[in-house]
């Protein structure tokens, strides 16, 4: 990384710490590819692999170096892997969940257990996925003991990366998965009964939030509740992105 990249990075990362609103608010730019077959794996090694975009900003793959590299708390002590997150550049969605679990730590990647396998389910009945559309992401980046709720300041010192994550990808639309995921992102107390089933938003994108799958496990009586989630959100993606709209008319064909 050169030392204009390590300058830009820093800027980057230490904007986003300050404030949600602390840099420009990400914009959805139509010219960007959605539906693509090249999935953007992203490292969780260290290999130092820069993969410029056409601007020159920093990458996804910048930020997950320095995930890799992240000893701000002690979540850092217990993990096996970090679980930056993966999909592909300029999502049409961001999908955020809460944390690593123990197959997630396990393999460095995000939503591989049951509870991915829920996810995958679910974005496939709206025509989404993490191979073509998606990028899938967490609060927290390294598994917290016993699957447990992450600790206001574990999720305070993974915030700039997430945010960081956020600008880089600038996806059209963000679906949180569960309490923890919104209300970080949305800085509030209010209970998930209470966010869910209507828009907010994240600076300018648009933002829904339903049922973690791992809640639904639990708790199958909720998955209609999160079905309803799921068609208000498809409704709202056509809208906003016409390329996913005449994606989705065609596979119904």
């Amino acid at each position: 990384m050169t030392t204009k990249e390590k300058e830009l990075l820093y800027d980057l990362l230490k904007t986003a710490s300050d404030s949600i609103y602390g840099y420009p608010s990400p914009s959805f730019s139509a010219g960007k590819p959605l539906f693509r077959d090249d999935a953007a794996g992203i490292p969780d090694t260290g290999e130092k692999v820069l993969t410029e975009t056409e601007n020159g900003r920093i990458t996804i793959a910048d930020i997950s170096v320095k995930i890799s590299e992240c000893r701000r708390c002690q979540l850092c002590k217990t993990r096996t892997h970090v679980v930056p997150g993966e999909g592909i550049m300029h999502p049409a969605v961001l999908v955020i969940g809460e944390g690593p679990g123990a197959e997630e730590d396990a393999t460095g990647h995000p939503f591989v257990g049951p509870a991915g396998q829920l996810l995958d389910k679910m974005l496939a009945a709206i025509s989404l996925d993490r191979h073509t559309n998606c990028f899938i992401a967490n609060i927290v980046k390294c598994r917290p003991p016993g699957n447990r709720t992450p600790e206001p300041a574990e999720a305070e010192a993974c915030r700039s990366f997430l945010e960081a994550q956020i600008h880089a990808l600038n996806p059209a639309m963000i679906l949180a998965l569960g309490r923890t995921a919104a209300q970080n992102l949305l800085h509030t107390a209010t209970g998930i009964t209470q966010l869910r089933s209507r828009f907010h938003t994240y600076g300018n994108i648009p933002l829904l939030v339903t049922y973690h799958p791992s809640a639904l496990l639990r708790n199958p009586d909720w998955k209609r509740p999160a079905w309803e989630d799921l068609k208000l959100f498809r409704s709202k993606l056509e809208q906003v992105v016409p390329e996913y709209a005449a994606y989705t008319d065609k596979i119904s064909r």
